[in-house]
């Protein structure tokens, strides 16, 4: 792996913090927010902060499942599971397909693939600020149609996860309430259901690609980066309530979109 500037553990773990606290305060891992820093901030390749993020993202993600276990009903879940299995099968396809493609394209392709992704994450956040909190849901009815879309979003969803490096809860969720018509609480379960596999078999391809085998990679980043995340998702996760969910993410929508702009534009 191309070096990175060097920073210790405690820098990690001091970004880590805040930005799973962002993540928190609306409901996802912060993966988004903390690509822009790997890339522009710890100076690390664009290809191998992609690894680096999705190896921290599945830290964040199996704390956080762990956790919506032990302290919520599952029950509301269940009548998910057919979509979720659905879209997590269509997730796990096209994320080891998608870590084929950041390894094959070059890296002037893959920062510009990064920069519109981001952009659109960005912009959605800004239009889910204006939205309703609830939906009926287009497809509410699981039949064989539905199943189908279901699979459909979820290669959708894999692509984004595995050029990012993100679990992709900030697409999973909002296609689960709007798609699906999924209640807000089984849809934030449901996501890191169906974000554990993806982001898997994401580490696993770059793994063995040998893109995660430096161990001071591993020391100085993911490992502080991540308890710095799940930390910092509990905190976010306590203050929901304080500040209007959609003024959070409008801020945190027009944030993303100049931090990619700023890291990635050229």
């Amino acid at each position: 792996m191309a070096r990175a500037v060097q920073h210790d553990a405690g820098r990690a773990f001091g970004f880590g913090v805040p930005i799973g606290a962002l993540g928190g305060l609306i409901g996802l891992g912060g993966a988004e927010f903390r690509l822009p820093v790997l890339t522009g901030v710890f100076r690390y390749p664009a290809r191998a902060a992609v690894a680096l993020n999705l190896a921290i993202s599945l830290i964040t993600v199996t704390a956080a499942l762990m956790v919506r276990t032990i302290t919520l009903d599952l029950a509301p879940v269940v009548a998910l599971l057919p979509v979720a299995v659905a879209i997590a099968i269509g997730a796990v396809v096209a994320a080891y397909i998608g870590v084929g493609w950041v390894h094959r394209i070059s890296d002037v392709q893959l920062r510009r693939t990064i920069l519109l992704l981001l952009i659109a994450i960005g912009v959605g956040l800004i239009v889910e600020a204006f939205m309703p909190g609830e939906s009926t849901g287009l497809l509410p009815d699981v039949g064989v149609s539905a199943l189908a879309v279901a699979v459909v979003c979820g290669l959708v969803i894999g692509l984004i996860s595995s050029l990012l490096g993100v679990a992709g809860g900030e697409v999973i969720i909002p296609t689960l309430l709007f798609v699906f018509g999924a209640d807000i609480v089984a849809a934030g379960t449901a996501s890191l259901l169906i974000s554990l596999p993806t982001v898997a078999v994401g580490v696993a391809r770059h793994t063995r690609r040998g893109v995660l085998s430096d161990r001071s990679d591993r020391r100085r980043t993911i490992t502080p980066m991540g308890i710095g995340s799940v930390i910092g998702a509990i905190i976010g996760g306590l203050l929901v309530g304080i500040a209007p969910q959609s003024a959070i993410k409008l801020v945190l929508g027009l944030i993303l979109i100049y931090s990619a702009l700023r890291v990635f534009r050229h």
